[in-house]
């Protein structure tokens, strides 16, 4: 199996399915976990030198970060619904959780100093777009945008509909050349509705030296160290991942693959 598909484990005593560290994806910015919690369950984790953006995929928890209770946050039933909530940590703070009804939570890390407050992130703060034409259309939900306070992390949730294509045109982000193109790790957590179903996503560089296409399966992660990454949806299935996305600056800037960058002008 490829490096860069990520199978989730059965869940540890915490809950934990997925634990994606820097030092595993071989590459220095960004971290993800996501915990499959049940009702009453709870969970208190260290920052250290890391800020954390904690996404409510679904269900409902009481949070607190940096010695603030936020009470109540979430509602939704699974991350195909709209109005998600999350949670900021910064670094060198904890935070803990713990669930009011069975939750899955994503624990989106990225390297901080903690200069920054904790907060609720709820979905009044969202910004939600519909993106593309055609079978190109998609719906972003940017939780965590580079308009939005944070030292490194940006986080965003797409929905992808049946036979529809999203980060498309193929579009990479491995290149510390602003202002033209900045250099981002990503992650990918896919979802897919109904849970039978699979995303493909190819991973590929311009002299090929990385070119793979994976199927994702539901509650798979995938990797994107470099190179461009589209994710197609095959008919019958609805698409949903979230992206995180760090690097040195935190600054979104793509460049299309020249082979596809005409599909723009349509």
């Amino acid at each position: 199996m490829s490096r860069l598909l990520v199978k989730p484990s059965r869940p540890d005593s915490s809950g934990r399915v997925h634990s994606i560290t820097p030092a595993s994806a071989g590459w220095t910015y960004v971290g993800f976990d996501v915990y499959r919690l049940n009702a009453g369950q709870s969970l208190q984790r260290q920052t250290e030198d890391r800020e954390a953006c904690i996404v409510m995929l679904s269900g409902k928890a009481r949070v607190a970060a940096a010695g603030q209770d936020f009470g109540l946050i979430g509602g939704r039933e699974s991350p195909f619904e709209p109005d998600p909530w999350s949670l900021y940590a910064p670094a060198r703070s904890e935070w803990s959780l713990t669930a009011e009804t069975d939750c899955e939570i994503a624990v989106c890390t990225a390297p901080g100093e903690g200069k920054l407050p904790a907060r609720i992130i709820s979905p009044n703060q969202v910004g939600q777009e519909t993106r593309g034409t055609g079978t190109n259309t998609r719906h972003v939900r940017n939780i965590l945008p580079e308009t939005e306070p944070a030292e490194s992390l940006l986080v965003v949730e797409v929905i992808t509909p049946s036979g529809h294509w999203s980060s498309y045109p193929p579009h990479k982000h491995d290149r510390d050349a602003l202002p033209d193109e900045s250099f981002l790790e990503e992650t990918y957590y896919h979802r897919l509705n109904p849970p039978s179903g699979f995303a493909l996503q190819r991973v590929y560089t311009d002299d090929r030296s990385l070119d793979e296409t994976l199927a994702a399966s539901d509650g798979d992660v995938v990797l994107v160290p470099k190179g461009y990454h589209p994710v197609g949806a095959p008919h019958g299935y609805e698409s949903y991942y979230l992206n995180v996305m760090a690097g040195p600056k935190r600054v979104w800037k793509f460049h299309n693959d020249p082979d596809h960058a005409w599909l723009m002008n349509r």
